[in-house]
Parts: C-alpha cells; sequence; structure tokens
C-alpha cells in the first residue's frame, strides 16, 4: 500500500451508551478497534515528522562532525608516520603505531582523504602465504559449519569443499533452497490430499459460510464508498468551487476504498453528515462483525507501516528505534549521539596536538594502547 500521511489528530469514532455493561461484544470491540487505529495513526504521523527532521539534522549537524573527525584522525595519522620515522621508539611501540596507521586508520582513503593511501599501504602487514590463507580459511569455514549446524540444522556433507567463503555461502544456500523445496513440495502434496478427501457437512458449511463472510466484508465496505460517491459526485455541481472540494474529498474517499480503510470512510460519512451516533449504535451485530474484521486488517497495516518507518530510518542513521521510538527519544538519542562525536572530536584534536610537540605525550598514549587480538571475523556471513 502507498504510504498516506495520516491525520495529526484523528477524529475518534465510537459507538456510544450510557454504560459499558450495555454494549455487545462486537460493539466493545469496535470501540477497542477504532480507538487502536486513532492512536496508531497519531504514532505513524508523529514519527514520519519526526524522522524527517533527525533526516534533516543528521545531514545538516552530525555529517560535517563526522568529516571532522575524519580530518583529526588523519592529522593522527601524519603524526604517527613522522613519529615512526624520526623518534626514538621502541619495537613495542613501532609495531603499535603501525597497527593505527594499518587497521584502526584503513578507511580513510574511502572517506575523503585519499593521499593517506601510500601511507597506510607503507604500514600494511605483508600478505599472507599460500600455507597461511588456507589454515585460516580452514579455520573459519569449520567455525562457521559448527555455527550453521546449531542455527539452521544444516548437515554438511564431509566430502563438500566449504574452505573458502565463496564455496561455504554457495552450500549453505543450497542448502536451504533444497530444504525449502521439500517443505513447499511436502505442503503441496498435503493440500493435494486435503483437496481430495471429502468434506463432511459440518466443514462444508464451515467453508460456505466463510465464503459468505468474506463477501459481506467486500460488500460492507463497498456500501460505505458507493454511498459516498454517489454524494459526491462533481459533475452534478455547477458552482466550481463546491465542485472542487468534491472533487477533492472523492479523491479521499476513492483511496480510502482501495486500501480497505473502513474507520476513513466512516469519518468521511460523519463528515458529510451522511453518519450519525444512532446509525452506528443501532448497527446489526453481523454488520458489526465484518465491520470489525475490516477495522483490524487496518490497524494490522498501520503497525506495518510503523514498522516500516522505523527500518527505513535506522538503515539511514545505524540506530535502532523499535524500542523508545517516540519523537522526544529520537530527539535525546540524536542529541547524545552528537554530544558523544563532538566530545571525541576535541579529545582527539589535543591528543593529535599534544603528540605533535611532546614525544612523551605520544610514548604515554602507546603505552596504554592495546593492539586488538586477530580473529577469524564475523560470526555470520550474509547470504545473499
Amino acid at each position: 500500500m502507498a504510504k498516506k500521511t495520516a491525520a495529526a489528530s484523528p477524529q475518534l469514532i465510537r459507538i456510544a451508551a450510557p454504560g459499558s455493561a450495555d454494549l455487545s461484544k462486537e460493539q466493545k470491540a469496535f470501540n477497542r478497534l477504532t480507538k487502536r487505529i486513532a492512536k496508531l495513526e497519531t504514532e505513524v504521523h508523529a514519527f514520519r515528522a519526526a524522522a524527517t527532521r533527525l533526516r534533516q539534522r543528521m545531514q545538516a549537524e552530525y555529517r560535517p562532525l563526522q568529516q571532522r573527525h575524519n580530518d583529526e584522525r588523519a592529522r593522527l595519522v601524519r603524526v604517527l608516520d613522522h613519529a615512526y620515522q624520526q623518534h626514538k621508539l621502541t619495537k613495542t611501540e613501532r609495531g603499535k603505531i603501525e597497527d593505527l596507521i594499518a587497521h584502526a586508520c584503513a578507511d580513510l582513503p574511502g572517506r575523503g582523504h585519499p593521499e593517506l593511501q601510500p601511507i597506510i599501504e607503507r604500514y600494511a602487514p605483508p600478505p599472507l602465504s599460500e600455507q597461511e590463507e588456507a589454515a585460516l580459511d580452514q579455520q573459519t569455514a569449520t567455525m562457521m559449519k559448527t555455527l550453521y549446524e546449531l542455527q539452521y540444522g544444516i548437515r554438511f556433507d564431509p566430502a563438500a569443499d566449504v574452505s573458502t567463503p565463496e564455496k561455504f555461502r554457495d552450500y549453505v544456500q543450497q542448502q536451504l533452497d533444497a530444504e525449502e523445496a521439500e517443505y513447499q513440495r511436502q505442503e503441496a502434496a498435503a493440500a493435494e490430499r486435503r483437496a481430495r478427501r471429502k468434506k463432511s457437512p459440518k466443514q462444508q458449511a464451515a467453508e460456505e459460510k466463510k465464503k459468505a463472510e468474506a463477501k459481506s466484508v467486500t460488500q460492507a465496505v463497498r456500501t460505505l464508498y458507493l454511498d459516498l460517491v454517489k454524494h459526491l459526485h462533481p459533475d452534478r455541481e455547477r458552482d466550481e468551487a463546491e465542485k472542487a472540494r468534491k472533487t477533492e474529498l472523492l479523491q479521499r474517499v476513492t483511496t480510502a476504498y482501495e486500501a480497505g480503510e473502513l474507520l476513513t470512510l466512516l469519518r468521511l460519512q460523519l463528515e458529510l453528515n451522511r453518519l450519525d451516533q444512532d446509525h452506528l449504535e443501532n448497527l446489526a451485530e453481523a454488520q458489526l462483525r465484518y465491520y470489525n474484521q475490516l477495522l483490524r486488517d487496518q490497524a494490522r497495516e498501520l503497525e506495518a507501516q510503523l514498522y516500516e518507518e522505523q527500518m527505513e530510518l535506522s538503515n539511514f542513521t545505524g540506530r535502532t528505534y523499535y524500542f523508545g521510538a517516540a519523537p522526544a527519544a529520537l530527539e535525546r538519542d540524536f542529541e547524545q549521539q552528537k554530544s558523544q562525536l563532538e566530545a571525541k572530536i576535541r579529545q582527539l584534536a589535543a591528543e593529535v596536538l599534544a603528540f605533535e610537540h611532546d614525544p612523551r605525550a605520544l610514548k604515554a598514549f602507546l603505552k596504554t594502547y592495546k593492539i586488538p587480538k586477530p580473529g577469524p571475523g564475523p560470526l555470520l556471513m550474509p547470504l545473499w
């Protein structure tokens, strides 16, 4: 479904009664669902607006800070390179500088500082021999086999060649495809058996009832749609302003109908005086049951919209917003991240300045720096 901007303050439609005990089960469900939809519409609208502001602030405020941070890191590389060439350093200190330049700062040529590539290459460790690469690949493959056996239940053929990441990925994908094909085959066979199986009168009646209800649900929203279309048909208007108003309203009606948004159609009926409170309170239980099915679908669609908005923002910022996704929480998270990056820039700038003028400051820093231990890399590899 195409995204639509939800109203900031959606109109709440509910069935009123002197007391909640006077409402039937379907009437109570109708009120719960309309309240839930109104709340979700507000949440989608608020999150979308907050996400737009956050994207703008990321581009205007955070991206420049990231560039400043990379500029300071580039200064650090030059200072470390100069110290390596000019200062009297121990073997351990030189090893730490090599690690900082070749690994911790290896991304800088791709982040606006291509001039650093020769320096980084100068400190890069020598390439592994064929025997070393083969041993590392074998170690990684063994670990990955154990992981995928536990996580996905895949059984590896001892004769299968999974000695490289590419071969491992291809083998795993083949196994997953084979499992999916077998599952689909079993499902198709089960469906064929069910189709051949003679249905009891009770089962036939249940199927007919389900089909009738589905047809009634479709008819319920169509009835509302046709009533509004008949009322709003702009060709019957001679006044141009009224004709334009009805044309815009008719577009809203059509959009809501195509999306199956019953509550939006009911709001438009109320707005156009095509619906009153007495009509709502006197709806038959069967009609309410059909309405409630549509309202549940609309609520699920709004939940999916909110999740999609959260996913898109997470992909943009690299942060997770499924918890604490309120606009105020987004604002606090951004301010915290911005403040932390500003503090990191100030600290790095001060350290680089000290390293430039005082070799003792650099030695003190290198004494506290620990080279990360080598490992086999990430525990999971993407399969697509």
